[in-house]
């Protein structure tokens, strides 16, 4: 017997069918909903209305946002000849947040996987080669994640830009700071040393 009102019962419910959230965590997060004040309830019943409301993908990259060009493709301080070609929103954010990029960006919205019945069609790839041509596009970054797919996909856009003229760089995928090599896959080395660098290069400054 589900000692629990309806309406608590159905909180946990809905909650549960969110991405990664159990019974159990839906459940504790419910009690937290219900333990706080009304009106911090009312400002999250009203973010997740206006976020459904507002938020689209912007019709030039496809990142999430709530104007149209997004503030990265309106940005005129952006390195506009210089495309970061991405998987999702989150891997966008995840390279914006390192503040080392300064071009503009293209969201794929996935990568290419036969076994799940994802191929060229699903993906934002027919937009990013039209603004290639369209944007006059000097560099295609290609900063896909480092998995079976993503290497498909890589290989895949690279047969497609490489007729452009356009100039192909892909980023350097190597051992995270505080690693261990003995833990590291043969993939991460391989691409470790591949994109190798210099070690502390020496600057002109006194």
């Amino acid at each position: 017997m589900n000692p629990y009102p309806p309406s608590l019962k159905k909180l946990i419910l809905e909650l549960s069918k969110l991405p990664g959230i159990g019974e159990k965590t839906a459940t504790r997060l419910a009690l937290h909903i219900l333990r706080s004040p009304l009106e911090d309830v009312k400002k999250l019943a009203e973010s997740l209305i206006e976020v459904k409301k507002t938020v689209r993908f912007c019709s030039t990259c496809f990142n999430l946002a709530d104007t149209d060009p997004c503030e990265i493709c309106g940005d005129p301080g952006r390195d506009a000849a210089v495309l970061c070609v991405v998987e999702s929103p989150a891997d966008l954010m995840a390279i914006e947040s390192s503040g080392a990029y300064k071009g503009r960006y293209h969201v794929l919205q996935g990568v290419l996987s036969p076994l799940d019945g994802i191929g060229p069609d699903d993906l934002k790839i027919k937009e990013l080669l039209q603004r290639v041509t369209s944007e006059n596009i000097k560099e295609v970054v290609l900063a896909l994640n480092p998995s079976a797919e993503g290497e498909t996909t890589a290989a895949y856009l690279t047969q497609l830009l490489r007729p452009k003229g356009v100039k192909l760089t892909q980023i350097a995928y190597g051992i995270p700071m505080g690693g261990d090599l003995k833990y590291a896959d043969k993939v991460t080395l391989t691409r470790a040393l591949r994109g190798r660098l210099e070690p502390f290069p020496e600057t002109n400054e006194k």
